[in-house]
């Protein structure tokens, strides 16, 4: 089930839409300083998608304040992209789940489907079980979750957690969960 969603460009575009919604709030609320919030998008280019990605899919949505002397950047929070990370979060979020089980053939064929290396699956790992686990995200989704996550399932528990909800809406679920603070850069 999460492997056709890794492979479903259509859900990265709904993943887009999302974010533009996002963007606009942003954008319409303007500048701290009163000024108004300009375009500011730039292109990414991350890894683990789909072949057939628009080009829109890889824009990072970003605003520029429009005032001289102020020129702050505002990055809205993105359910595509997870902080600094190369991969699309969808993928940083469900290889690991994938990865999960005793067959070194499963693991052989992540790696095809999405062009990772064993070690960087491994660090993906180390990620979610020894930093998120302790993060103040991880804190917050185990005080409003009703079943008891485990940090060597991460991942896979915090989509455990949300089992009545679709495949879809689970994951988005988490990537809402996993979505940072709107950021805003000097100028």
């Amino acid at each position: 089930m999460y492997q056709s969603l890794l492979a479903d460009a259509s859900f990265y575009d709904f993943l887009l839409r999302l974010d533009e919604d996002r963007a606009e709030e942003i954008r319409a609320s303007g500048c701290d300083c009163g000024g108004r919030l300009h375009q500011a998008h730039y292109q990414r280019k991350p890894r683990g998608g789909p072949a057939e990605l628009s080009r829109d899919v890889c824009r990072r949505l970003s605003y520029c304040c429009s005032v001289e002397g102020c020129r702050r950047r505002q990055t809205p929070p993105s359910l595509r992209f997870l902080s600094r990370k190369v991969f699309f979060a969808v993928v940083v979020l469900l290889v690991p789940v994938l990865r999960e089980g005793p067959k070194p053939k499963r693991l052989r064929r992540l790696q095809e489907a999405y062009e990772i290396s064993p070690r960087t699956v491994r660090r993906w790992q180390r990620w979610w079980r020894e930093e998120f686990s302790g993060s103040q995200e991880m804190t917050r989704l185990r005080g409003s979750s009703t079943r008891p996550m485990r940090d060597e399932d991460l991942p896979g528990s915090l989509l455990e957690m949300l089992v009545p909800l679709p495949v879809p809406e689970r994951v988005l679920a988490v990537l809402r969960a996993l979505s940072p603070p709107p950021t805003v850069q000097a100028g």
